[in-house]
């Protein structure tokens, strides 16, 4: 393990969690708070970034150890300083209670121990809101896009951060794709921003909202997140851009490369799609006779599918009222989750699409036990390491909801609050049922139970295995 090249990497990267402070600093002048916050949150990154960035001298090796390594310090580490701002402004309560709203932002998680937003200063609200657009897109993707400058390839850092079962490069090099990546999520960001100011939201809510929309994370500056507004033009557009940030951003590349029908045949997009209508029309269906009218309805089932599905969190509703079938539904959506290549969490739609067709080769080879058949996705045959790895990583997924649900139930809360915590957690989606649900918090969990919870969040980002490569004691030794 080359350690110090890993600790020159994880400092490289401080150095950029301390620039994005500069942003909420500037808004917390504009709006005559005390800067205090960030100005020491960043020194104090800075002090401890500069030493491994300019006096370690280490040897360029990196492969996908090292990748694989660095990817999960970094996360717990940004989250860890992260959560200085919130702790320096005394508004958050203890450090652990700073450390997991961090967490829970920069995983786009959105799940909160607040219990009072709106009084909050705009400054800490903006950076709350902020770490949702860094986490978005990927931290490391915005660190592999500068890379280069080191003179350290950065192919391993995209392989142990990409979201999905199959990795794809957009450009030959994967600098390259890191740019393009960014510049397709800040137009995205950009465009949804004008939309809701066009919507009637000042400039403030227009960004912060289109931050956590683009991360798909779900923090608002109100208590009753989306609903507060009152404004159904404004949930259409979240709505919108909720499900365009769901989907795989390499179809977004396809199109503005002219490969329209190539991205349009993608078998996940339309599994997406086709899971989308359907949720939405059966939970319209399902609810018909709590609002007005069929407009309505569709509405508000529309923005909750596409809240959940897409892992973002915003509500414009209390669903956890609404009937059990559309309440275990969205907890289903929960678990799926959002496109490989998207900013969205969950198990992915690519893998539910590949444990499906699996399944359906194992009933057919019982029928026909001579015959041979391959499990195909967008028409071309996946290796039987892909099926493997993506089997593996629904099972863990399944033992780490259960095995921690035993554990965050040592705070003796309802079944329907400790399971949904522990699944929207691992998930990256934010609010559960009862307790965690639309209208609550996670402020009354122990210290314990928000450790682990946080753990989650990082594990469900990550998609698993760079964190548990951290637990491994080969990656300790030296090469």
């Amino acid at each position: 393990m080359n350690f110090k090249l890993v600790l020159r990497i994880t400092g490289f990267t401080l150095l950029i969690e301390a620039a994005a402070m500069l942003l909420p600093l500037g808004v917390a002048l504009l709006y005559g708070e005390s800067p205090v916050p960030f100005l020491s949150s960043i020194l104090i990154i800075l002090a401890a970034a500069c030493v491994p960035v300019f006096l370690l001298k280490p040897k360029k090796d990196f492969f996908a150890r090292e990748g694989f390594f660095t990817v999960g310090l970094i996360w717990v580490l940004f989250g860890a300083f992260g959560a200085l701002p919130f702790w320096f402004s005394g508004q958050f309560g203890p450090y652990v209670d700073c450390f997991f709203e961090t967490i829970s932002g920069f995983t786009t998680t959105g799940a909160t121990i607040l219990t009072e937003i709106e009084g909050l200063p705009m400054g800490l609200l903006f950076w709350r809101s902020f770490t949702h657009w860094l986490g978005g897109m990927g931290v490391l993707v915005l660190t592999a896009a500068l890379l280069p400058f080191l003179g350290i390839s950065s192919n391993f850092l995209i392989r142990a951060e990409s979201p999905g079962p199959v990795k794809s490069k957009l450009m030959p090099r994967a600098s390259q794709s890191s740019k393009v990546l960014y510049a397709i999520y800040l137009a995205l960001t950009v465009l949804e921003t004008l939309c809701l100011r066009l919507a009637g939201l000042n400039w403030y809510d227009a960004v912060t909202h289109a931050m956590s929309t683009a991360g798909t994370g779900g923090f608002s500056r109100m208590n009753a997140s989306v609903g507060s507004f009152g404004n159904p033009a404004a949930e259409i557009i979240i709505t919108v851009f909720m499900l365009l940030f769901s989907v795989n951003f390499a179809v977004y590349f396809l199109i503005l490369t002219g490969k329209a029908k190539q991205a349009l045949k993608s078998d996940e997009l339309r599994f997406f799609l086709i899971m989308v209508a359907v949720s939405t029309a059966a939970i319209a269906w399902n609810i018909r006779d709590l609002y007005n009218g069929v407009g309505e309805c569709v509405r508000y089932a529309a923005f909750q599918v596409a809240s959940i599905v897409s892992t973002t969190g915003f509500s414009s509703a209390n669903y956890d009222l609404w009937p059990e079938f559309s309440k275990v539904l969205l907890v289903v959506l929960t678990f799926i989750g959002a496109c490989a290549g998207s900013t969205g969490g969950g198990i992915k739609c690519s893998r539910i699409l590949i444990l499906i067709r699996s399944a359906r080769r194992e009933v057919r080879s019982i029928i026909h036990p001579r015959a041979v058949s391959v499990v195909r996705l967008d028409g071309a045959p996946l290796p039987e390491a892909t099926l493997h790895t993506t089997q593996c990583y629904f099972i863990i997924n399944l033992f780490l909801v259960f095995g921690m649900a035993v554990v965050v139930g040592l705070d003796n809360f309802s079944f329907g609050t400790t399971l949904t915590a522990v699944i929207t957690c691992i998930s990256n989606v934010g609010p559960g049922l009862e307790l965690v649900g639309p209208a609550g918090n996670f402020a009354a969990f122990s210290v314990l139970s928000k450790l682990v919870l946080s753990f989650l969040m990082v594990l469900g980002r990550l998609e698993m295995f760079p964190i548990l490569v951290l637990f491994s004691r080969s990656a300790w030794r030296r090469s």
